[in-house]
């Protein structure tokens, strides 16, 4: 129900979208078109030239980059590598006391059935 009414309100959406794009289409239409502020590019240009020439934003090295990048995907492997270890050993636990669980009452279930036959041999009359 919830995925029916976001599908509704997603393409009321987007045909209120497409009527409010039809009818601007001609008024854009009638814009003149303009040029941008002349020397604009030029500036940031310079710009990002000082920039670069300084020494606190001196972009560094290819190399050091990479390595930069390859230590942080190497810690968030590791990261990963822990957390996954720790979730294994938790379920193996998990596991561990399932099992000592069903054999302590595999063992009850046995020692009862013992106990049974026992009973029925002293209980019967002679």
């Amino acid at each position: 129900m919830a995925t029916l009414i976001a599908t509704i309100i997603l393409f009321g959406g987007l045909v209120g979208m497409g009527v409010i794009l039809f009818r601007k289409i001609p008024v854009l239409a009638q814009l003149p078109e303009t040029s941008p502020i002349p020397g604009f590019s030029a500036r940031i240009r310079k710009i990002l030239e000082k920039i670069r020439i300084t020494k606190h934003f001196k972009l560094p090295s290819f190399e050091i980059l990479l390595q930069k990048i390859l230590s942080k995907i190497k810690i968030l492997t590791l990261k990963i590598e822990t957390k996954t270890e720790n979730w294994l050993r938790k379920l193996r636990e998990k596991t561990q006391k399932k099992k000592e669980n069903e054999k302590y009452w595999q063992e009850l279930k046995k020692s009862i059935d013992e106990e049974k036959p026992e009973n029925k041999q002293n209980n019967s009359p002679e």
